[in-house]
């Protein structure tokens, strides 16, 4: 099991509200696109991350976590698993607070080195699925 549903609570309830989604970007049928929006739902602030750097649900976007200018609370995985190692620990030097890998995303490796480092870490999950179930 990649994360329990205590730690699911703790990324969504106390983790913070300001969320980069790595690999969100204006393409509306891609699955980032629509969680971005129930995560605005349910208060959280998206920060688009995309090398085209979109302006995305109104929030401008970065070429990657490190150009973002202030601080981040949860990194939202949307890259492919060959990728998302990489990100996980540009979420550790970012500071994030926690790692969410999306469905299917999933390296053993990168959550024990985030986990390690002191971050939560959430593998094969939707957020947008489980938030709704938090009420």
């Amino acid at each position: 099991m990649y994360a329990d549903a205590d730690t699911v609570r703790k990324i969504l309830t106390e983790s913070g509200d300001t969320w980069a989604v790595v690999g969100l970007s204006n393409n509306e049928s891609r699955a980032a696109y629509g969680v971005a929006r129930v995560l605005q739902r349910f208060g959280k602030r998206v920060v688009p991350v995309h090398p085209k750097a979109e302006t995305v649900h109104g929030e401008p976007g970065y070429a990657s976590l490190e150009e973002i200018p202030f601080p981040v609370d949860v990194v939202d995985v949307f890259v492919n698993s060959g990728l998302a190692g990489a990100v996980a620990d540009e979420a550790v030097a970012k500071g994030a607070k926690a790692v969410w890998f999306q469905l299917g995303v999933i390296d053993e490796e990168a959550c024990v080195r985030a986990r390690d480092a002191g971050l939560d870490m959430v593998m094969d999950r939707c957020p947008a699925i489980e938030i709704p179930r938090l009420g």
